[in-house]
């Protein structure tokens, strides 16, 4: 739900370019016109290849852009020369997940500076992962931070950060999606706190404290690889960190062939099996997908054969119930 904070006189009405991708950064942007500003342009990443037949598509935030009759403008190469004096003057950027690193000659166009939405209590979890490291590493809290853009990653002073009111039994359950979706909301009210305050000059800038800063990597498909050594703890959280990307998989070696299996829901199961390495599958009586790890089990309730639907364990089974007593790696 969009928050209906109308700007006043103060802010002189000032010109706002949108820089954005995903579609977590559309709800900032709707945000921002339904509250009166006046988003003059909207930067983001060029169009990419979707699907099987690869067609290529709009992001998110361009689409959303486009029904709203807002000028869009995708660089390649954000030095490119003939972009930035294409780029309408304004006098404020906010930026919400764009994907690249913002140059210093962009960096000093704007009077008000760029103001950044990340979804991390920075400096932790600094870089384009913060919401799938929260998870995968068991933190106990999540939240927003907005903070002004400077040459570095997520470097810049913070005008406001937020911790996520959840209790940590309910973040320690949460999947990457419906982490992302709260945090989403999170930064929408924050912005439509922070912009006319900043406007009003109503904030002063704290430093982030580098002593304390983590960082997280781009995420790729080797990353979902489940290695079973590792405890049932671990790579439950994993199941739910990388969702929908890059999956959380591994390999079942058949007497046929080689199958790409995903694990798209689990849980940790206090039960081992005597027998067997990690990733030894088995069962027990209320458990029908066990498999062990390198510390307890990991009951599996869901899993997606490559090419298949995702089906519950026990019709997974009624297909393949070879697969018991098999160990995947």
């Amino acid at each position: 739900m969009v928050a209906n904070l109308q700007p006043t006189i103060y802010d002189l009405r000032p010109r706002i370019i949108f820089w954005g991708t995903m579609d977590v950064a559309v709800p900032t942007l709707e945000a921002l016109l339904k509250n009166g500003y006046k988003v003059v342009a909207v930067v983001s990443t060029p169009d990419q290849p979707a699907g099987r037949k690869q067609i290529l598509t709009p992001t998110p935030v361009k689409a959303f852009a486009q029904k709203h009759k807002i000028p869009v403008f995708q660089p390649e190469n954000l030095k490119d020369e003939n972009f930035k004096k294409e780029l309408p003057e304004a006098d404020l950027y906010v930026l919400v997940a764009y994907g690249k690193i913002i140059p210093k000659s962009i960096l000093e166009r704007p009077r008000l500076g760029i103001l950044n939405g990340h979804p991390s209590l920075l400096p932790r979890w600094r870089g384009p992962s913060p919401i799938q490291s929260t998870i995968l590493n068991g933190d106990t809290e999540a939240g927003v931070t907005i903070f002004l853009t400077d040459e570095l990653m997520d470097h810049g002073p913070i005008l406001l950060q937020r911790k996520l009111q959840i209790t940590n039994d309910k973040l320690q359950k949460m999947t990457n999606p419906e982490l992302h979706k709260m945090l989403a909301e999170l930064r929408v009210e924050l912005f439509m706190e922070v912009i006319p305050k900043w406007l009003k000059d109503e904030i002063t800038p704290i430093p982030q404290d580098d002593a304390k800063t983590t960082y997280c990597k781009i995420l790729k498909k080797d990353d979902g690889r489940i290695d079973w050594k590792k405890p049932a703890e671990h790579i439950e959280r994993m199941v739910r960190a990388f969702n929908p990307w890059p999956g959380t998989w591994t390999l079942w070696p058949s007497d046929q062939k080689i199958y790409r299996i995903r694990i798209e829901e689990a849980s940790v199961v206090d039960e081992t099996h005597p027998h067997g390495s990690p990733g030894y599958i088995w069962q027990s009586e209320s458990h029908p997908f066990l498999v062990k790890t390198g510390h307890n089990s990991i009951s599996v309730t869901k899993l997606t054969l490559a090419g298949k639907k995702t089906l519950a364990a026990e019709t997974f089974l009624r297909g393949y119930p070879q697969i018991i007593g098999t160990t995947l790696v």
